[in-house]
């Protein structure tokens, strides 16, 4: 069953809760809805985690734990999958955001050169943040929703796969 796959990654709740990091979170966390693992929970925080993993921002962490906290789904899971956008996967994933955003906003495509100074992150930021933020936001809500709908599909085909699997032995047993 996937609950006992996620059991396996995911960390004990207690012991989350318990952390010192994250203790004087205490009320915010005694929702038990926050580390259930169960077919609707586990899809609404893929579609979190996925969303905010396209948001060009800093802080993608910090949203998703507030959705999840918000839409009272599992917390771990939306939080981890924020790394889908790591150092090496953000360049393609933003770049293909932008040029998302630039049909959808009819734009042409600006070339940019990356300067690692404030002055030449905000003068090329200026022109390209629109596109790349409307790029990303439907990159995340489409993503989301291909996480969500494959969750759903994946649990529901694994319950039903053990429900053939434990009526085969009943009626092997009947039969001997």
């Amino acid at each position: 069953m996937p609950k006992k796959i996620l059991r396996r990654w995911l960390p004990d709740p207690h012991k989350l809760v318990e952390s010192r990091a994250i203790r004087w979170m205490g009320p915010l966390l005694s929702d038990p809805n926050l580390f259930h693992i169960n077919r609707t929970s586990i899809s609404a925080s893929f579609f979190i985690g996925l969303f905010c993993a396209f948001l060009p921002i800093p802080g993608q962490t910090i949203i998703a734990a507030l959705l999840a906290l918000l839409f009272r789904t599992n917390l771990p899971v939306a939080m981890a999958l924020i790394w889908v956008s790591n150092p090496l996967t953000f360049p393609p994933m933003f770049l293909f955001s932008y040029g998302v955003g630039v049909l959808l906003l009819g734009q042409e495509l600006t070339s940019f050169n990356i300067e690692l100074s404030w002055e030449g992150a905000s003068s090329q930021g200026q022109a390209i943040w629109l596109p790349l933020l409307a790029g990303s936001v439907l990159c995340g809500v489409i993503s989301g929703i291909i996480g969500y709908l494959v969750i759903r599909y994946l649990w529901r085909w694994k319950v039903i796969k053990n429900w053939e699997a434990r009526n085969k032995k009943r009626q092997e047993r009947a039969q001997s």
